[in-house]
């Protein structure tokens, strides 16, 4: 099995991690892709963060339609500060039986310039195959604090690329959909009562408007 790592705060999952699942497994040919829901990110100040098992439960919903994809809650069962060194050692652990190659690390853009300061980011780089994705840029009015976001955006400014990074010397690129969905968009919309029905997957639409998630109107009956 050739299994692919995405994680994330899924707050709320969306069609775009989904695309971008999807591309890891058309284009690099894995087998299986792990969503991993983060509990306490490390690099990130959680704002308007859903609970655990909201975004774990929604996380679910999303990968039963797609029999490649899975739902991995380790780190929300291991709380405390989500770091992806001690996520990656749990999986091997887990799959060793299984895995035919390295997992995969799937990390979007806003994290290439950061990926240095990460617990472990040596290591991690060997024990993985990084698989670099674009994703769509999120405002500094989003939900987060996010540093890496900000130094990112910064040094693209002076033309920094993410091959000046060594860490990346062996990880493999590829040119997924850069759909303009971002869970802090969505978040958005549903607190001012605008339409987000086609951003996620229908089944996490329902889960999000029958709860009055994110300040969502509940369903006329």
């Amino acid at each position: 099995m050739k299994i692919a790592v995405l994680g994330g705060s899924f707050n709320p999952i969306h069609l775009g991690h989904l695309a971008l699942a999807d591309e890891v497994c058309q284009s690099l040919s894995y087998t299986k892709v792990l969503f991993v829901p983060t509990y306490n990110p490390p690099h990130k100040q959680a704002f308007e963060m859903l609970s655990a098992e909201n975004r774990l439960n929604m996380v679910k919903i999303a990968c039963s339609y797609d029999n490649r994809f899975d739902a991995e809650d380790c780190e929300l069962r291991r709380k405390g500060t989500s770091y992806t060194y001690d996520t990656i050692l749990y999986l091997q652990e887990k799959y060793k039986n299984q895995l035919e190659e390295k997992i995969a690390l799937v990390l979007g853009e806003d994290l290439f310039f950061g990926f240095h300061n990460w617990y472990h980011a040596k290591e991690l780089s060997e024990l993985c195959t990084l698989v670099l994705a674009h994703r769509p840029q999120e405002t500094h009015e989003s939900g987060f604090s996010n540093i890496p976001i900000g130094n990112y955006a910064l040094k693209a400014s002076e033309n920094w690329s993410f091959l000046d990074e060594p860490l990346f010397k062996d990880a493999i690129h590829i040119q997924n959909p850069r759909l303009q969905i971002s869970s802090t968009e969505i978040r958005a919309r549903i607190a001012q009562g605008k339409s987000f029905k086609y951003l996620v997957p229908n089944g996490v639409f329902e889960y999000i408007t029958e709860r009055g998630l994110y300040g969502a109107s509940t369903p006329r009956k």
